[in-house]
């Protein structure tokens, strides 16, 4: 029946709603949803931790500097008056100011030097930052104090402060000590006097400093590299546990897919031959313990309906072959003319014909069904079982005065049981052998297409009306005119479908798809049926 547009405008948004929620449902999607939300969450949380910790850097800048200021402030009347000579008692005025947590160095550009007119003592010229260290609280090292000196150079801190002698500012710089450690210069004060340009500079070494990112990039700070080091830990340790527990069903997956492919066997010596094997994560130990005794059951059962099947047919079939041969003595010592006893016996004949079909019938369904659900899968040349079968029909061919014209290409390989495809190309073949008329020809092609094996049988018979070509494939569907069939006696042949109970097309469909292939039917167009059968070419 034909949809409607309304239908298919209604079928659309499902679809797109169970697309959706299949990608919702899917570990990867989810997987890779996580490691996008792990990627996000730290840029994000990252600007916004670094701009509190500018404010916070800021508070601490500005607090120094106010410090700074107010220091300057209290050693500002002792410099007024200070001249060469008292230079050297300065250390005593900033050790009043200066601790092991507040550093105060004290620099000075004598008002000569700023003119221009000092010189170094070597007669050249002085350079452009003719700023002196003359006091430090506490006291320092030479090579510390030139250290310091030249950072504040390069950075152009002497210089900002310029002719004028003023700006107090923020410096928020790290300054190695030779000995181990590293203090902040946090501020920098001017104090202008007659004798010069006094700077005095402050510096921290408390662990609020040292540990704050002033002077240095917001990640490099021990808290942020500590907090990074355990939020990869974490994410590396959430997306491991999921990529296992997928990279585990990824396993199941392929040790179901070599199951149902035939490449594992109960025999096969394999370390990851079962579920439980092959699975790594403790929790998942009992969902791979039970999917080995499904398989395991699976197998039992296939195996049990085989060796059931054989057992039920060699039990039907003895007495039937033991009813069959005390028939013929019966019919020998029966006189010819009694036509009524000569009528019962061909009446228990012909039941027991149609017994023993009924009982190959029974054991092919049971066969069927046990290779369904244990499919017996090897590779096999497929090339060499179609031309050997196709050889094996020159007697029944020719009884029937029928023709077989085949061409099969060399070197096919599929994976499947060969017992199974012997039984699919007899029933195809012997299908076609039963419609083909006197004279007439069955042809068999093997051919490659792709990465398929193409069998295709056809003969010259009536073919199958088009209403019932999908229904041929059903089990228990015949449609067959008297005569036509391949009876085990003359006195069968009259009987429509009397060998025939609609099974052997529709057990070529099911073997073929438990193989992974297909089969179609078609009218051809000069007449009779096209059986075309595609299995995959094995790796």
């Amino acid at each position: 029946m034909a949809l409607l547009p309304i239908d298919l405008a209604m079928r659309a948004p499902r679809r797109a709603s169970a697309r959706l929620l299949w990608l919702w449902r899917s570990m990867a999607s989810r997987l890779v949803l996580l490691t996008l939300v792990f990627i996000a969450v730290p840029v994000l949380l990252y600007d916004q931790f670094q701009r509190a910790d500018e404010a916070s850097q800021q508070l601490l800048l500005k607090s120094a500097q106010r410090q700074g200021e107010l220091i300057a402030r209290a050693l500002e009347p002792e410099l007024l008056g200070v001249d060469r000579t008292a230079l050297p008692s300065l250390s005593i005025a900033l050790a009043r100011y200066g601790d092991d947590r507040t550093r105060l160095k004290l620099l000075v550009r004598p008002r000569v030097a700023a003119s221009g007119a000092a010189t170094t003592p070597s007669g050249a010229k002085a350079g452009p930052e003719p700023f002196f260290y003359v006091a430090a609280a506490p006291s320092l090292s030479t090579a510390d104090i030139d250290a310091e000196r030249r950072l504040l150079l390069e950075q152009g801190v002497l210089d900002r402060l310029g002719s004028s002698c003023a700006g107090n500012s923020t410096l928020a710089m790290r300054v190695p000590h030779l000995e181990g450690g590293e203090e902040v210069l946090s501020s920098i004060t001017p104090i202008k006097t007659s004798f010069g340009c006094w700077a005095l500079v402050t510096s921290h070494a408390t662990e609020a400093y040292i540990s704050s990112s002033i002077g240095r990039p917001y990640w490099s700070t021990p808290a942020v590299q500590a907090a990074a080091v355990i939020y990869l830990a974490m994410a590396a340790l959430v997306l491991a546990v999921l990529a296992g527990i997928w990279r585990n069903l990824n396993r199941f997956g392929d040790l179901a897919r070599r199951i149902v492919g035939g490449d594992d066997t109960p025999e096969r010596e394999d370390r990851d031959a079962s579920f439980a094997a092959r699975n790594t994560v403790p929790e998942l130990a009992g969902v791979a313990e039970d999917f080995d005794r499904l398989v395991a059951t699976l197998r039992d059962s296939a195996q049990s309906l085989r060796r059931a099947a054989e057992d039920n047919a060699h039990a039907f079939k003895t007495p039937i072959a033991v009813i069959r041969q005390s028939v013929e003595p019966l019919r020998r010592a029966l006189p010819a003319e009694n036509a009524r006893s000569q009528r019962a016996l061909t009446m228990i004949e012909k039941s027991l014909d149609k017994l023993d079909g009924l009982v190959s019938f029974a054991r092919r369904m049971d066969e069927a069904a046990a290779d369904l659900l244990a499919p017996s899968r090897r590779r096999v040349d497929l090339s060499s079982l179609v031309e050997r079968m196709a050889g094996g029909y020159t007697g029944l061919l020719a009884e029937r005065r029928l023709h077989m014209r085949s061409r099969i290409d060399a070197g096919l390989v599929v994976r499947a049981s060969e017992e199974t495809l012997e039984t699919i190309v007899e029933n195809l073949v012997e299908n076609a052998v039963s419609f083909s008329p006197p004279d007439g020809t069955v042809s068999v092609r093997l051919t490659r297409t792709g990465a398929w094996a193409e069998l295709v049988v056809d003969d010259e018979g009536p073919g199958v009306d088009p209403a019932n070509l999908d229904r041929i494939f059903e089990r228990y569907f015949s449609h067959r005119e008297p005569g036509r069939g391949m009876p085990e006696d003359e006195a069968a042949a009259h009987q429509a479908g009397a060998a025939h109970f609609g099974i052997g097309l529709w057990i070529v469909r099911r073997n073929i798809e438990a193989f992974g292939g297909r089969v179609r039917a078609e009218n051809r167009p000069t007449g009779g049926l096209r059986m075309t059968v595609a299995l995959p070419l094995a790796a």
